[in-house]
C-alpha cells in the first residue's frame, strides 16, 4: 500500500522536474506549491513550531511543519504548514495516515482560498479537533474547534501592538486546547513576520 502511495505521488510530479516538488492533490485537482511562500509566512511558521516543539519534549506527540503530507485518501494529500501528530506508527515514508490533533494553515495569496474552503472542509472531515488559519499580512488568527463534524469560529485576534491603544492585545495569551501546557501571546506568534518585507 505504501509503494501505491508513492507512486500516485511521484505521478503527479510537474514532468521534466528533478527532485521533490510540494504538491498537494484535492478533490482530483493538483496544486504545485512550489516555489515557497513569502517570508513572513515561514518566520510565523517556524515561530509556532519552535514554541509547539519545547512544549512537546519528552511528549508522544511531535510537530512537524511543512514537511509531512497527511494523507486525506489514496489519491488525495494535503502538506499542512504546522501539525501535531501523536501515532508515529502512523507516519510512512514523508506520509502520515492519521488524523492530526492540530492544524495550522498560514495563507498565501496563492492559496488563500483553498485553504479556507477546501482544506479545512477536509480537516473537518477527517475529524481534526483544532485548526487556525494566520493571515501574515493582517496579522490575524482565526481558531476554529470541532463541533458536531464542522468547524465553529472559536476566536479571532487582530494583533495590536500600540499599548496605548485600548484594544492592545499583544500579550494575550492564547493555549491549544489539547495541549493545555502549550500556550503563546499573539506577539510570539507574529514576531519578527516584517523581517525582510
Amino acid at each position: 500500500m505504501e509503494n501505491t502511495v508513492l507512486q500516485n505521488m511521484e505521478a503527479y510530479l510537474m514532468p521534466g522536474m528533478e527532485g521533490y516538488r510540494k504538491i498537494e492533490r484535492i478533490n482530483g485537482v493538483t496544486y504545485d506549491m512550489s516555489p515557497s511562500a513569502c517570508v513572513s509566512h515561514g518566520i510565523i511558521n517556524g515561530n509556532i513550531y519552535s514554541i509547539i516543539q519545547a512544549g512537546l519534549r519528552n511528549s508522544l506527540c511531535k510537530v512537524f511543519i511543512e514537511n509531512l503530507d497527511l494523507m486525506l485518501s489514496e489519491d488525495e494529500w494535503v502538506i499542512p504548514d504546522v501539525m501535531i501528530v501523536c501515532d508515529p506508527h502512523a507516519v510512512q515514508s514523508g506520509t502520515y495516515k492519521g488524523v492530526p490533533r492540530f492544524v495550522l494553515e498560514t495563507l498565501s495569496p496563492s492559496s488563500s482560498t483553498r485553504d479556507r474552503r477546501e482544506k479545512k472542509d477536509k480537516y473537518a472531515a477527517i475529524g481534526v479537533d483544532e485548526f487556525w488559519l494566520i493571515e501574515p499580512r493582517g496579522k490575524s488568527l482565526e481558531i476554529y474547534y470541532l463541533k458536531n463534524g464542522h468547524y465553529v469560529l472559536e476566536k479571532s485576534y487582530l494583533l495590536i501592538e500600540d499599548r496605548n491603544n485600548e484594544d492592545y492585545n499583544a500579550d494575550e495569551l492564547i493555549t491549544l486546547r489539547l495541549f493545555p501546557a502549550i500556550s503563546m501571546t499573539l506577539q510570539e506568534i507574529f514576531r519578527d513576520s516584517d523581517w525582510g518585507a
